[in-house]
């Protein structure tokens, strides 16, 4: 912390913690309404994230062991992904087959702690020599595997639950 200047120190902390509350508040306002799910579209977002990825990869490649904890990153990523993905809540209409989801306040807890972790380390970076090229070639990895992995299981199991509604 600047000891020069208190006030800017506080309102560099203040502003984005107020912006995330405010984010979150109307997200959460949302939440409690069914949405139509597209599966057809899941694919859209990590494919895109992948283009964004492969680029931030080709244009600064890891360097050693960075590779590792990107490939570490990633499967962490994977596994936060597959739960959130779980949590959100798909349903499908018996009669018109329409499909439709709801995010889970859990999953938005999820997103919330990710990002509070985020900003906590951003605080703590400077005072530890933190490569931040690592750091970011590390969240892209996580990034990518979460964002992947949660459409991936939220396709599979709406899939599997308009099957079940066709088949019924």
């Amino acid at each position: 912390m600047n000891a020069a200047h208190p006030q800017s120190d506080w309102l560099r902390l203040a502003i984005p913690i107020v912006i995330l509350v405010a984010v979150m508040a109307f997200r959460m306002r949302r939440m409690s309404r069914e949405r139509p799910l597209k599966i057809e579209r899941l694919w859209i977002v990590p494919a895109l994230y992948v283009v964004v990825a492969a680029v931030a990869y080709w244009a600064h490649p890891p360097v050693g062991l960075a590779w590792l904890w990107c490939l570490i990153a990633l499967a962490a990523g994977v596994a936060l992904g597959w739960q959130r993905g779980r949590m959100m809540r798909i349903t499908v209409d018996p009669e018109t087959h329409e499909v439709s989801q709801r995010a889970s306040p859990a999953a938005m807890l999820l997103i919330l702690v990710l990002i509070l972790v985020r900003m906590g380390a951003r605080e703590m970076a400077p005072g530890m020599a933190l490569d931040v090229m690592l750091l970011t070639d590390v969240l892209v990895a996580f990034a990518l595997g979460l964002l992947a992995t949660q459409r991936l299981e939220m396709w599979l199991r709406a899939r599997r639950l308009l099957a079940a509604a066709r088949g019924a």
